[in-house]
């Protein structure tokens, strides 16, 4: 019912063709984990990374890419688990767009989004 916004189409679409698949945990009380969220339904973080040899030779980089998916214009946090020195967008070759440093804040990196735009985003991981 509904847009196919508000009907989560884009979610259901991606259930059905990358289904979850559940590793067994180490033991029975293992704690929930997540390596990434995202705050609006409308940004779809499509792929996590290694970072290439366009990201400068950073063996502790990784590359997140995410699009917006609504056909609208958003600001969504993107907020990770893993331990975050440094964040900054990079174009499609994963080298760093000048004057592209994300701030990191508590409630993670703020991204905004225009209709249907892809943002790449190099994490720069602390050792």
């Amino acid at each position: 019912a509904g847009s196919f916004q508000e009907a989560g189409v884009i979610q259901q679409a991606y259930n059905l063709n990358f289904p979850l698949h559940a590793v067994p945990a180490s033991c029975a009380q293992c704690p929930a984990w997540s390596a990434f969220s995202v705050s609006s339904p409308a940004i779809v973080l499509e792929t996590v990374k290694q970072a290439g040899a366009g990201a400068e030779d950073r063996p502790e980089a990784v590359v997140v890419r995410l699009y917006e998916a609504h056909g609208s214009t958003v600001t969504a946090w993107l907020q990770t688990s893993l331990a975050v020195k440094e964040a900054m967008l990079c174009d499609l070759l994963e080298r760093p767009i000048a004057q592209g440093h994300l701030p990191l804040e508590q409630r993670g990196l703020r991204l905004s989004f225009t209709p249907f735009h892809v943002l790449s985003v190099l994490l720069v991981r602390s050792r």
